[in-house]
């Protein structure tokens, strides 16, 4: 009998069983003179101990502001010390911090504010061309809820000056009291699949899925993580700040947003060990002009996430950028969000063409999605998670979670994957994003890799359309490398041979960049509307 797609991740670490807070203690009790945040465009450097000291005065004074355990706190900022120091300030009082979207517009920040119920929002002036006050005054008359805000630009200092009277134990009585299974965050999925839903997690889920994360990156403190993902994220929130802080390490931010240059000016000056971010982030880093001016032989490590890499692309990483231990991470929001990894002595092949093996103490499973029987090992399926790291729910939305999360525990993330003999798991694509051309399953993941080997292409999208005859076509939106020309019927002849003809890419658009989320997720749904429209605008 072959054997089935499950697989646990087995470890001799124990779960974490405490708070944010507490685990920062402890940190702050070992490393106090270590630095712990530097903030390369604020020009601010921080040890444990004066972020210890900061967080205990926000804390105080989130007090003063009338904020309680179980109070949703909103921030709304590009990546800047204060964020962090929010995010640990709420943690010590036990309410919930609310990540809200730099990218946001007025609607979207209404829909936030209200789908949660945020009290006090934290925001800075404005991101980019975003306006945030002037959004905030279109919709703060509708959101019943709002009943304060703080301005970090202006208002930061006299707002941590109004916590002095406010005694250190007031803060200590709260923090004793907190427990590890209660909601302390609530990110807002990210609308690549329709509106966002608001993952509830908790102290449990984001501190150990951190822990466990830079355990098998093998981080420690003297290790030096580049963070130019956005602290909105869990990438950013989870891995970075709580990864970094659970080992003592040093939490390096290049800029307010990702900037290929300054995260190659950053590595440099900060002599960066580990450097983190999403497959795009890696490829415009690597294809900077200026990219050979700087030394990165510093680096060592780092976690590449948030969408399937590109094989060509993870080679030149651990090559070019002297990152020879970089790992591959997955997961979703609702897992906390990291559910597989790859290690760093995993063989090449594993490290470039999976999303490695699933986390200690998470289970893993690939299904039948028509069934929900578990499929044998080399079947694609969709990958289900169940552990320690599952969101408690949605908030406030009891169907959407029933939905997503069975009766016995297992999170279905939609995912389509297979699992190999070694429990090894590889996606090849998204369950919505998988073509079906005239019965053939077509994986956007397998055409894409195979662009990616043709010369001149430095980044390719594939994506189904309607076609009345064969229900779906192949269409392929293809980024080309400086100084490189080409037509589809020209790409279209290079793939002829090469891959079956059912999976070449009939339409072909050429393009300067993608659809994304300020992650860097690619928005495949957004590319199929633009391909759509324009199919029947010229059909006109």
């Amino acid at each position: 009998m072959p054997s089935l797609s499950y697989a646990h991740g087995p470890s001799s670490v124990p779960l974490l069983g405490e708070t944010i807070s507490a685990n920062l203690r402890r940190a702050v009790e070992r490393f106090p003179d270590r630095e712990v945040l530097v903030v390369r465009h604020q020009q601010v450097r921080f040890t444990y101990r004066e972020l210890w000291d900061l967080v205990e005065r926000a804390a105080r004074a989130l007090l003063v502001r009338g904020v309680k355990t179980g109070d949703r706190v909103g921030i709304w900022s590009p990546n800047r010390f204060e964020w962090v120091v929010i995010q640990f300030a709420t943690a010590r009082i036990g309410a919930i911090l609310v990540n809200i979207n730099p990218a946001y517009r007025a609607s979207e920040l209404e829909y936030a504010l209200n789908r949660s119920g945020v009290s006090l929002l934290c925001l800075a002036n404005r991101f980019r061309q975003n306006d945030y006050l002037a959004s905030l005054a279109e919709v703060r008359g509708r959101c019943l809820a709002l009943r304060d805000v703080l301005l970090l630009d202006s208002e930061w200092e006299a707002f941590l000056e109004s916590g002095n009277g406010v005694p250190s134990k007031d803060v200590e009585t709260i923090e004793a009291k907190l427990q590890f299974d209660d909601a302390i965050n609530i990110q807002f999925t990210s609308g690549t699949t329709g509106a966002p839903k608001g993952a509830t997690l908790s102290h449990h889920n984001i501190l150990n899925n951190a822990y466990f994360v830079t355990e098998l990156e093998r981080l420690d403190e003297r290790d030096r993580v580049c963070v130019p993902v956005p602290f909105y994220h869990c990438f950013g929130m989870v891995v970075g700040v709580l990864g970094c802080t659970s080992r003592g390490a040093c939490i390096v931010v290049p800029a307010e947003a990702f900037d290929p240059l300054a995260v190659l000016e950053t590595i440099q000056a900060e002599r960066c060990t580990s450097l983190y971010g999403v497959p795009t982030m890696f490829i415009a880093e690597l294809g900077h002009p200026r990219f050979d001016e700087f030394v990165l032989s510093s680096l060592r490590t780092g976690l590449m996430g948030g969408s399937p890499c590109p094989v060509e692309v993870m080679k030149n990483v651990q090559l070019r950028m002297h990152m020879s231990e970089v790992g591959i991470i997955c997961g979703m929001t609702e897992t906390s969000p990291v559910s597989t990894q790859t290690a760093p002595d995993d063989p090449l092949e594993k490290r470039v063409e999976t999303i490695g093996r699933p986390h200690p103490h998470v289970e893993i499973k690939i299904i039948d999605q028509a069934t929900g029987a578990i499929v044998p090992r080399g079947t694609p399926g969709e990958q289900c998670t169940r552990g320690y790291l599952v969101m408690r729910g949605y908030w406030e939305d009891d169907k959407a979670t029933a939905s997503a999360i069975d009766a016995s525990g297992w999170m279905h993330s939609g995912d389509l994957a297979s699992m190999d003999d070694e429990g090894y798991v590889c996606i090849v694509g998204r369950l919505k994003d998988m073509i079906i051309r005239g019965g053939e399953n077509v994986y956007p993941r397998e055409v894409e890799e195979f662009l990616f080997t043709l010369p001149g292409i430095a980044d390719a999208q594939v994506i189904g359309v309607p076609c009345p005859h064969y229900g779906e076509e192949v269409m392929a939106w293809v980024k080309l490398k400086e100084g490189f020309t080409s037509t589809g019927e020209e790409l279209q002849t290079q793939c002829v041979g090469r891959i079956a003809a059912f999976k070449i890419p009939r339409y072909w658009k050429f393009v300067d960049s993608f659809p994304m989320t300020v992650t860097g997720k690619i928005q495949k749904f957004r590319m199929r509307e633009v391909a759509i429209a324009e199919k029947n605008s010229s059909s006109k």
